[in-house]
């Protein structure tokens, strides 16, 4: 997916009026301002109130839903198979956040400091810190894709990360 499919998708969900904030691999290159390697796909963190509109818009721009993981996650797919990994997030009063995991006992968490801006293509968009980024880098075993995304908050924000 390209820079350019990403701010047309976030630029159809804010005239749509919905909130989401550019996770993944997307989102660690919003955080270090370039993008740094190539993407599948585009992961989105949504809130779960606006979903209606969410899935509405993208429809509208041609995305069709191709795999139902709800409440977890659902991914979109446009005709020519850019993919969207839309993740639903529950919010608290305090501007924190919890999104459904494959365990009810145990979401994820995302706390208020969660939600910064990065920049695509010099353009200021929504996404998570580069904090949530690395905690959601843990406990399984990393790709390439995910070493290097590590090695980028590494790079330009001098954090630690576990690999």
């Amino acid at each position: 997916m390209s820079a350019d499919e990403v701010l047309f998708v976030l630029d159809v969900l804010r005239r749509a009026r919905v909130e989401v904030w550019v996770g993944g691999g997307w989102g660690v290159d919003a955080l270090v301002g370039e993008q740094t390697r190539d993407h599948r796909d585009l992961d989105l963190m949504h809130r779960l109130e606006q979903e209606p509109a969410v899935t509405a818009a993208l429809s509208e721009a041609g995305y069709v839903e191709s795999l139902d993981w709800r409440p977890v996650r659902f991914v979109v797919t446009a005709p020519d198979g850019g993919e969207i990994d839309l993740h639903p997030l529950v919010f608290a009063a305090n501007g924190s956040a919890t999104q459904s995991s494959f365990d009810p006992r145990n979401p994820f968490p995302y706390p208020a400091s969660a939600f910064v801006t990065g920049t695509i293509s010099s353009t200021p968009v929504p996404c998570l810190s580069a904090a949530q980024q690395v905690h959601f880098h843990q406990g399984y075993e990393p790709t390439p894709r995910d070493r290097h995304d590590m090695a980028q908050l590494r790079r330009v924000f001098g954090i630690t990360t576990h690999f």
